[in-house]
C-alpha cells in the first residue's frame, strides 16, 4: 500500500509536511512517542487480528492515518490479510469524483463521512468525456472516440488493467458502459451496449451487447439484433445479474413515450429485447441508472407537461419487478439551489447515497436513500472560471482490497 497510495496518504496526514522526514523515520518517532506516552508497548496490549478488525471499521481516510500512528499499525493495514479478511465485505460510503476542467481529467474527490474534498489524479483516463462506470471499488473507463479502448482501475491503489478491444461495431453512434464486481470472488463483468443506425433508415438501429469476463479475460458478443422505432443510448447498469439500459424513441412518439427501459439477463440471454420493455414512470428529460444494493434505481428529470424539454423537477424511483416505486422528489429549495439547471444533469450512486450535480456548476447534492434526507455536500474547492466551463463526475467506493 505504501507508495501505491502515497497521494492519499499525503492528503490525509498533515504531519508529513511538517519536517518529519521520510516515512520510516516518521514511524520510528511515532513508536518512541507512543511508548513514552503509554509506558507500555502497544504490542503487549492487543493482538494484530483484533487491531485489524477494529481498524477495518474506520473510514478509508482514517485507515491511512492509522497506518501512520506506528510501525506496527502500518504493517497491519498494509498486509494482505488485512485487505482480504478484514476489509472485504465492509462497505465504505461512496465518494464522488468531480471533474473541474473541461479539457483535462482533473478534479477532486468528495468523502461524505469526513465531508472533505481531496485532490487526486485518476489513472488511465485522458479526457473527462470518456464513458465511466464503477462497482465495488473498481472503475471502468472507455474512450469516447473509437469506443474500443477500455481500462479497469482502482482509483485508490492506482492499479489498472487495459482490456482487449471489444468485438462488434466500430465507431457506434451510441454506447453504454457498465461493470459489476463480485464481492466474494473479486471477479468482474464489463458490458458494452452498442447502437448504430441502419444505413438510410432512421427508424431501425443495430443493437449489440458485448460482455467481458475477468476470469476468462475474454469478450463475448451476447446479442445482436435490429430494433425498430427505438435506439440505445449511454445509460446502463448491472444489478443482480441483469443488464438494464435505457432506450430512446426515434419514431416520433409522444413525450410520455420518448424513453423506455429494457432488461437483459446475463445468464439466460433472453431475446428479443423489446419483449422486456418497461415504460418509464414519468415524462423524462433524461434518466440516470444506478445499482443501490442490487436494486435498480433511476434518477430522472421530470419534464413540463406543455414543454417536455424543460425540466421542472427531479424524481427518484426504484424498480420492483416491472413496476416503478416513487422514492422521493427533490424539494423545490434544493432544485432552485442549483441555479440554472439544464434538461440533463449528472447523477450516480451506490450503497445508500445518490449524488446529483448540474453540469453548469460545482454544487453537489447528496440524497440518503435510507434516511430520505437531502443535504448539500461541502463546497468544492473550485469555482467557475468562465461561463462555458462544465462540471461532471461519478461516484465510486474507495476500497483497498479490489484490484483489476
Amino acid at each position: 500500500m505504501n507508495g501505491e497510495t502515497s497521494w492519499i496518504s499525503h492528503c490525509f496526514d498533515d504531519d508529513r509536511s511538517k519536517g518529519i522526514g521520510d516515512f520510516d523515520s516518521f514511524l520510528e518517532l511515532s513508536d518512541e512517542a507512543n511508548k513514552e506516552m503509554t509506558g507500555v508497548s502497544m504490542d503487549l496490549i492487543l493482538p494484530d487480528d483484533l487491531i485489524g478488525r477494529i481498524l477495518a471499521y474506520l473510514p478509508i481516510a482514517s485507515i491511512f492515518r492509522a497506518g501512520s500512528v506506528c510501525r506496527r499499525w502500518h504493517e497491519i493495514v498494509s498486509s494482505r490479510r488485512f485487505l482480504w479478511n478484514f476489509l472485504d465485505g465492509l462497505s465504505q460510503k461512496p465518494w464522488y469524483f468531480m471533474f473541474t476542467n473541461s479539457d483535462e481529467p482533473v478534479g477532486y474527490a468528495y468523502d461524505p463521512i469526513l465531508r472533505k474534498w481531496y485532490s487526486i489524479e485518476l489513472p488511465c483516463i485522458q479526457t473527462p468525456n470518456w464513458f465511466i462506470a464503477s462497482s465495488c471499488g473498481l472503475v471502468c473507463f472507455m474512450d469516447n472516440d473509437s469506443r474500443s479502448e477500455l481500462h479497469v482501475c482502482n482509483p485508490v491503489t492506482k492499479k489498472s488493467k487495459k482490456l482487449e478491444d471489444p468485438p462488434g461495431l466500430k465507431f457506434p453512434d451510441y454506447s453504454a458502459l457498465s461493470i459489476s464486481v463480485n464481492r466474494t470472488s473479486h471477479d468482474y463483468t464489463v458490458s458494452v451496449v452498442k447502437s448504430k443506425q441502419v444505413p438510410e433508415n432512421f427508424f431501425q438501429w443495430d443493437v449489440s451487447i458485448h460482455i467481458y469476463d475477468s476470469e476468462t479475460m475474454m469478450w463475448k458478443t451476447s446479442l445482436t439484433e435490429v430494433m425498430t422505432g427505438w435506439r440505445g443510448g449511454d445509460e446502463s447498469v448491472i444489478c443482480n445479474g441483469i443488464l438494464y439500459f435505457l432506450i430512446y424513441s426515434c419514431g416520433g412518439g409522444t413525450p410520455e413515450n420518448r424513453h423506455g427501459l429494457v432488461t437483459y439477463s446475463l445468464s439466460n440471454r433472453s431475446s428479443p429485447l423489446i419483449r422486456s420493455f418497461i415504460p418509464v414512470p414519468a415524462p423524462l428529460t433524461c434518466g440516470r441508472l444506478m445499482n443501490l444494493k442490487e436494486k435498480l434505481v433511476m434518477v430522472g428529470g421530470i419534464g413540463k407537461q406543455d414543454r417536455p424539454d424543460i425540466v421542472k423537477g427531479i424524481g427518484i424511483w426504484v424498480l420492483e419487478g416491472r413496476n416503478w416505486v416513487d422514492v422521493a422528489r427533490m424539494p423545490h429549495k434544493y432544485f432552485q439551489g442549483f441555479g440554472e439547471l439544464d434538461d440533463v444533469f449528472a447523477s450516480s450512486g451506490t450503497d445508500n447515497l445518490i449524488y446529483i450535480q448540474s453540469y453548469g456548476a460545482p454544487a453537489l447534492l447528496v440524497f440518503d436513500m435510507s434516511l430520505k434526507l437531502w443535504k448539500w455536500a461541502q463546497k468544492c474547492p473550485v469555482s467557475k472560471k468562465f461561463p462555458l466551463q462544465l462540471f461532471t463526475g461519478f461516484c465510486f467506493e474507495p476500497r483497498l482490497e479490489f484490484d483489476p
